[in-house]
């Protein structure tokens, strides 16, 4: 959601977020944006404001995604989920702050069964403290903005009273993949599109040790991947230029499968569930499925399942995971593949994000400009911090459950209240 707002021209000045490991890697990639590594409980506007060192200036927009595990579709529903209080503290934090609008943005199991009671509420409560909501709310596919990917989010725009409601942007392509054909609407990425250009992680022996490596073996980008290789300044957008290197590949450390495993995988049809591991093998002509963050710490740490490549006997790196959610090669993730993937799978693909935040503009009536000014990313040591370290660079206690290597046995040495703060609050 952050690079998203800011490619569409917002300054993202502030976000929120528990996990320490997590908003180390915000940092290093929005080095001028002030952190706040704590939980959303009980953390005032006064705090963000003066975090943000933006002091009474208005706050054009607060944006966010708090924990979905409550809502999601997977698994049991549940409205007493004590993760759900987060959700209101997000409509306390709106209100704090006197922004002019809020993007809300959540799983689309909040909207079925029981749980459309909760949306409903959720609404009001909104109301009840100034702002008019879009209705009727929509459910967005990444697929229809330019992601190749099936993920369907559910987004909730409102506005203070007097101001003009934001509308839900229109489909920009149609799916990779699909039969039918829209009148002007062009066929969006596929997954050869996200990732055909991109030089096989096992050609490299050094990334059986590191996540990185210098290369020259990039084959010719189609437009989709021309753009996650900021290739031309249209590409940033009205996003701020990194400086990076782009002949670095990065977020690629290997996977070791066994020969069995690989046999398994060639012999997987495209777009088809391989039996025994029950992953999905991407379609070169289509989209991926919906690419999972996995448990956290407290949870057991099970690993993201990442989908197999179409074309290599492999499960795919978090690059090619971040191709295929809407990432630019510049942006870089947690040097472990475990916090790599989950920090992808539990983002907001940044070309729906910028959808978004474009309606938002529109609304306010404002032009976004493309800034001139290059900015530095942060120090790549805040990509290899483990959660001990990380408490110590942000200066807090270790918040949540370390992850057991070994087995991936649960942590239970919090109390559940712990769960409340499992989220993901970005404010601008």
């Amino acid at each position: 959601m952050s690079l998203g707002f800011e490619q569409a021209g917002f300054d993202v000045v502030a976000a929120v977020e528990y996990d320490p490991v997590h908003a180390a890697a915000h940092k290093f990639n929005f080095p001028e944006c002030a952190v706040l590594p704590r939980s959303v409980l009980g953390l005032s506007g006064a705090e963000i404001r003066d975090a943000a060192k933006i002091g009474a200036c208005r706050v054009d927009v607060v944006f966010g995604g708090p924990p979905c595990q409550g809502f999601s579709m997977i698994g049991q529903r549940m409205l007493d989920d004590p993760r759900n209080a987060l959700v209101l503290e997000f409509v306390r934090i709106v209100r704090e702050l006197e922004a002019n609008f809020f993007v809300f943005e959540n799983v689309k199991g909040l909207t079925v069964g029981n749980q459309r009671q909760f949306l409903d509420e959720l609404i009001s409560a909104f109301r009840e403290i100034g702002y008019n909501v879009r209705l009727p709310w929509k459910v967005l596919n990444a697929a229809s903005y330019g992601v190749p990917q099936d993920r369907e989010r559910l987004i909730l725009f409102g506005a203070r009273r007097g101001l003009e409601l934001p509308d839900y942007p229109t489909p920009s392509v149609l799916s990779a993949g699909k039969d039918v054909v829209l009148k002007g609407l062009a066929m969006g990425p596929n997954c050869k599109d996200a990732l055909g250009d991109l030089p096989d992680a096992e050609s490299f022996d050094t990334l059986n040790d590191r996540d990185w490596v210098k290369t020259d073996r990039w084959g010719k980008p189609s437009k989709y991947a021309a753009e996650m290789r900021c290739v031309g300044l249209e590409a940033w957008h009205y996003g701020y230029r990194r400086n990076w290197d782009p002949t670095f590949l990065t977020s690629s450390a290997r996977s070791e499968h066994t020969s069995i495993s690989r046999r398994r995988f060639r012999e997987t049809a495209e777009g088809s569930v391989e039996p025994i591991s029950r992953l999905f093998k991407l379609p070169a002509d289509g989209v991926s499925n919906t690419l999972r963050a996995g448990s956290d710490a407290k949870r057991g740490a099970f690993t993201s399942p990442r989908p197999i490549h179409y074309r290599f006997a492999r499960c795919v790196t978090v690059r090619e995971m971040a191709r295929l959610h809407g990432f630019p090669d510049w942006f870089r993730f947690h040097v472990t593949k475990w916090n790599g993937a989950r920090q992808i799978g539990n983002a907001v693909p940044p070309p729906l994000a910028r959808a978004i935040a474009g309606q938002v503009i529109a609304a306010a009536g404002a032009v976004p400009k493309r800034p001139k000014r290059v900015i530095d990313l942060g120090p790549i040591s805040l990509l290899e911090m483990d959660m001990t370290q990380a408490a110590k660079y942000w200066k807090i206690a270790i918040p949540i459950g370390r992850r057991d290597r070994k087995s991936g046995a649960r942590k239970r040495k919090q109390e559940d209240i712990e769960a409340l703060h499992q989220q993901h609050l970005l404010y601008a």
